[in-house]
């Protein structure tokens, strides 16, 4: 099999010059098609995290679902528990907690257990609960859900700060004299916002400086709202006194890598079929989705425009540098978990992310490179001097001098084919070589 290559590309500096690190990681809703034993379904998603840490990956997220079928995690934070002990330095976020289904105060209470049992690699990501099936079993107004995320997140960062005890009336719950008897581990927990199409997410995340999550950058409208998003988290900010850093914020993408994009096309196609046909459009009903008979064609529709990438670590990273010029930049890239490929060439897929991707968007291989080029650049000088030290030595000695004599005749009368090129030592030049005058 062909080892894949990555070219070269320009990366963005800070104001200082010095790179910016990209972060990399994963978002596991997850979707999984039915029919798999669920046992066994948790222990793959459990083996799955151990791989992307062993790959060096900085973030797995992971979601809070109640129906569908596909989506089957209902507590994040007890994934993420287990997680925590196949894993040792990835980052594990809760992506995310639908806040309305709980009360805030035992909301906070997990997450801060979840960052002791992981020595303090828990993140925090909150949403206002994403399926309808969802909140309609709740007895939810979904027009209501948004503002309870916003009121229960207020709270929650007052209880994750340590503030003094306070209490707290709701139409929906209730505090009285609250204080978190353990707080994090970590003295910045990482907290994000899950942000779609509308405002809503990033201007949450304006109002209380914390870190955003894009969910919908996978889908074609997603896309094209990603370069007016940043800006209602920076006003809203603005409004509230409140910062916002680019770094903190993470765009989901949708990508299958293989050594060829015809593999990776062939890989994907039946899985990107049945996930979009019975999933999005079957059970979900996804407004805009409809079904494709023709599993090429659907996957046509899918690669075009960037919206997912099949095909090679080059193509991956040619989106990512384009999705950073659109947006003006974004600090965490996270790949949305899928089964459109078998396990094997799944895991294979996150394998190239890590060893050709995010080295060639990070410009961790820059110095070997300017180091190959050092040399071609200068190969004749540096040769020169080599072979002439070497040379130094071998006539100095008369014995090792008379022995090279004795390959030179041979080699010039055909009973040594070996090459003319010396090793190692990288080569004698003719001109150095000693004559039988």
């Amino acid at each position: 099999m062909s080892r894949p290559t990555v070219k070269s590309m320009t990366h963005q500096r800070t104001p200082g010059g010095r790179p910016e690190r990209v972060r990399f990681g994963t978002f596991l809703a997850p979707h999984h098609p039915v029919g798999e034993n669920p046992v066994l379904q948790f222990q793959s998603d459990l083996d799955f995290a151990a791989h992307l840490d062993r790959l060096g990956f900085d973030e797995f997220w992971c979601g809070e679902h109640h129906s569908s079928g596909w989506e089957m995690i209902a507590s994040p934070e007890m994934f993420l528990a287990a997680a925590g002990q196949r894993t040792h330095t990835i980052k594990l976020g809760t992506g995310v907690v639908s806040l309305p289904y709980h009360h805030p105060f035992n909301v906070a209470q997990r997450i801060v257990q979840l960052d002791h049992m992981t020595k303090g690699r828990a993140m925090f990501g909150s949403g206002p609960g994403a399926l309808p099936s969802d909140a309609w079993t709740l007895g939810i107004d979904p027009l209501v859900q948004r503002d309870r995320q916003d009121e229960a997140l207020g709270v929650i960062l007052r209880l994750l700060r340590g503030e003094d005890r306070f209490s707290h009336e709701s139409e929906w719950f209730t505090l009285r004299d609250a204080q978190l008897q353990l707080l994090p581990v970590q003295d910045d927990m990482p907290v994000v916002t899950a942000s779609t199409l509308s405002p809503s997410g990033m201007t949450l995340a304006g109002k209380y400086g914390c870190g955003v999550l894009s969910i919908a950058s996978n889908s074609t409208e997603g896309l094209a709202a990603l370069p007016t998003q940043w800006s209602f988290a920076e006003e809203s900010a603005a409004k509230h006194g409140q910062s916002v850093d680019r770094s903190n914020w993470r765009v989901m993408l949708s990508f299958h890598l293989a050594e060829s994009r015809d593999e990776a096309r062939s890989q994907a196609v039946d899985g990107l079929h049945r996930w979009h046909n019975e999933y999005n459009v079957w059970t979900l009903g996804r407004p805009g989705a409809q079904h494709v008979e023709d599993k090429w064609d659907l996957l046509e529709q899918s690669t075009a425009g960037g919206v997912a990438v099949i095909g090679t670590p080059d193509d991956l990273v040619a989106t990512i540098r384009r999705l950073q010029d659109i947006t003006g930049g974004f600090g965490v890239v996270l790949g949305f978990a899928h089964d459109w490929a078998n396990r094997e060439n799944t895991l294979r897929s996150w394998d190239l992310v890590a060893r050709y991707v995010i080295p060639e968007i990070n410009r961790t291989t820059a110095n070997q490179r300017a180091s190959m080029k050092f040399l071609n650049d200068n190969q004749a000088t540096l040769m020169a001097g080599a072979g002439a030290a070497v040379m130094q030595k071998i006539m100095a000695d008369d014995r090792a001098s008379a022995e090279l004599m004795t390959m030179m005749q041979n080699m010039q009368s055909g009973k040594d084919d070996r090459s003319t090129t010396f090793r190692p030592g990288g080569g004698v030049r003719d001109d150095q070589l000693p004559t039988n005058s």
